[in-house]
């Protein structure tokens, strides 16, 4: 998995300890990414373990990876007594429990603040405000952002991936807060906010069918060509010309209406069914063209 590059030994959650109750992918997802920024991570488990360790043992060893594992019954004096011990060394918790279930573990923010108040907590929930109870994951989140089409299932967890994100930011954000003013502060990730934050061009009507970027734009489509797919993204009106002078259609005054027009759809489809990846592909390091070829 490629990380984020940044420059040499630029580790800014060096000697922060996260503490993480929170299973499934957004908060390991998240964790992960705190600890390759430099954070000391460990992670409680129930007694059952981590469902994903069930579904995708290889997904749940990559995002257990140098995170530091514990095992406890939260509902048990033992249990509650390891918690504490761990958030009276941690800067930071994260959870994924409904407030209801928080509130069940004396896990509430009020509590948390009264008994560690140096301690953030992250609190990754599926939905803001009144809906903070209701059942969902990924699919329900995307499907309430218009992110679902037809019966066909997303191509990946967009909302859970995207709250991992949004998760980790809001851990630095976290931190931020407690150098500045010395305390903790209490911060949610709605799964559902980040589909919907992943849906703001759809909302915007970039990507809705017809538009520029939603099939509109000659440049921006997936094609077929002899041997496959063509994934292509000459958008900018100077790959656009590019496209165009490899394919022979005359550009006009006005590149951006050319792209829209049906002839240039029809030149362009015409064009790729001609050729194979391998020249296609050629075609694009030698031209400057932004595409990628894909098997059928």
């Amino acid at each position: 998995m490629t990380s984020t590059s940044t420059t040499p030994n630029f580790l800014p959650l060096t000697g922060i300890r996260i503490f993480s109750l929170a299973l499934n992918l957004p908060g390991p997802a998240a964790l992960m990414r705190c600890h390759r920024l430099g954070a000391a991570c460990a992670k409680l488990e129930p007694p059952g373990g981590d469902p994903m360790r069930q579904y995708s043992p290889t997904a749940y060893a990559e995002l257990h990876t140098g995170i530091t594992l514990l095992q406890a019954d939260l509902k048990s004096s033992a249990g509650q007594a390891l918690l504490q011990r761990e958030l009276a060394g941690a800067d930071v918790l994260i959870t994924s429990f409904r407030p209801s279930a928080l509130a069940k573990l004396g896990l509430t923010w009020h509590a948390l603040h009264q008994q560690h108040p140096h301690l953030s907590q992250i609190a990754i929930i599926g939905a803001p405000g009144d809906r903070a109870e209701e059942a969902g994951h990924d699919l329900t989140y995307l499907a309430q952002s218009a992110l679902v089409a037809g019966l066909e299932l997303p191509a990946t967890l967009y909302a859970d991936m995207a709250g991992s994100l949004m998760t980790s930011e809001a851990v630095l954000l976290a931190v931020m807060h407690q150098r500045s003013q010395r305390g903790g502060v209490y911060l949610e990730v709605a799964l559902s906010s980040a589909a919907g934050y992943l849906a703001l061009p759809r909302t915007w009507g970039l990507s809705l069918p017809g538009a520029a970027v939603g099939g509109g734009h000659a440049g921006y489509r997936v094609y077929r060509c002899q041997d496959g797919r063509v994934a292509l993204a000459a958008l900018e009106p100077h790959f656009a010309l590019r496209l165009c002078a490899a394919t022979d259609i005359e550009a006009g005054a006005n590149v951006m209406q050319t792209m829209l027009e049906p002839a240039t759809h029809a030149a362009v489809t015409a064009f790729f069914l001609t050729r194979t990846r391998q020249e296609i592909d050629a075609l694009a390091v030698e031209k400057d063209i932004p595409l990628h070829t894909l098997s059928a």
